[in-house]
């Protein structure tokens, strides 16, 4: 059984996790190669499989597989996010060494965003039982909304973010160092390392906005949703210089995601007429993710 005291401890290990995280960066500022940005990628994965192992040991198989299935859900969810944030940087032209410390503000603002999220879900679906229909209808509906933006660029100008925030804060042109503010002899001016965040955290919010409804229809259960979103967004700045560095060329991801999507939305709707067990959940999402994968390098290859 779930305690607070298992709720602290988990929340101190993650914050503990990022300073050190942080601390690191700070003491390495440092363009991370492909190969450490590999290893780091795979660092996330395996502690999340660990944690992943003490939950079937103290929960039980369900909850471990429910874990799982979420935390791959979130993940592929991610990578297509993750390509929208390789949009805003080179756009923007932000230097290297300012990337990584933009992602995990993003991080730890993607944190209490997906918290809020949850908790907000969980107490909705608990209170009213149509709110699974609504969630499932919703996903189908981001699911085809994904296919039909295939192709379409991603146009920053467009976004009311960056129409608000040019309108109402003055901006400098250039970046100083990491700092989103600088003192102009006046007064404050933004850098646009300050907008670049912003874009970030407006993305990661609607990201969250697909990805919460859909682990919800997983399992309701707020630990397991908590912890799997959780280590999903720890892996993101990790995955997304993997990404970045010399695997950018997923071309069918985004169809994977779409039907991910779908798929959990389709689920969702059917519950109480077909029940689609987690483990065939899990089975649809590892083979829709392997399949992208293996079509994505053979057009590749073929090119």
């Amino acid at each position: 059984m779930i305690t607070i005291y298992h709720w602290i401890v988990f929340n101190v290990c993650i914050l503990v996790l990022l300073g050190i995280d942080l601390w690191q960066f700070r003491k390495h500022p440092e363009p991370r190669s492909l190969k450490d940005s590999i290893v780091a990628c795979l660092g996330w994965i395996a502690l999340a499989l660990v944690f992943n192992l003490w939950v079937y040991v103290k929960l039980g198989a369900e909850p471990a597989v429910n874990f799982l299935t979420g935390y791959l859900l979130e993940e592929s969810l991610s990578v297509d996010n993750l390509f929208i944030f390789l949009i805003i940087f080179a756009h923007f032209r932000v230097p290297d060494a300012c990337k990584h410390l933009v992602l995990f503000y993003g991080v730890m603002g993607a944190i209490v965003m997906r918290g809020l999220l949850i908790w907000g879900g969980i107490v909705f679906v608990h209170h009213f039982a149509w709110a699974f229909y609504l969630f499932g209808a919703f996903l189908i509906y981001s699911g085809i909304q994904l296919i039909l933006s295939k192709g379409k660029s991603f146009k920053i100008e467009e976004s009311k973010v960056y129409k608000l925030f040019s309108k109402m804060v003055p901006t400098t042109k250039d970046y100083h160092g990491q700092a989103f503010w600088v003192w102009a002899g006046t007064k404050w001016l933004a850098t646009p390392l300050l907008l670049v965040l912003l874009l970030i955290e407006s993305a990661d919010l609607v990201f969250a906005l697909d990805s919460v409804p859909a682990i919800l229809g997983i399992t309701t259960d707020p630990f397991i949703v908590y912890t799997s979103n959780i280590f999903a967004i720890l892996g993101l700045r990790s995955l997304f210089f993997v990404l970045e560095k010399g695997m950018n060329k997923f071309d069918y991801i985004h169809d994977a995601v779409a039907a991910i999507l779908a798929f959990i939305g389709l689920k969702m709707i059917i519950k109480d007429i077909y029940p689609i067990p987690t483990y065939a959940t899990l089975g649809v999402i590892v083979l829709l993710l392997c399949s992208a994968i293996f079509m994505s390098y053979a057009k590749k290859n073929r090119v």
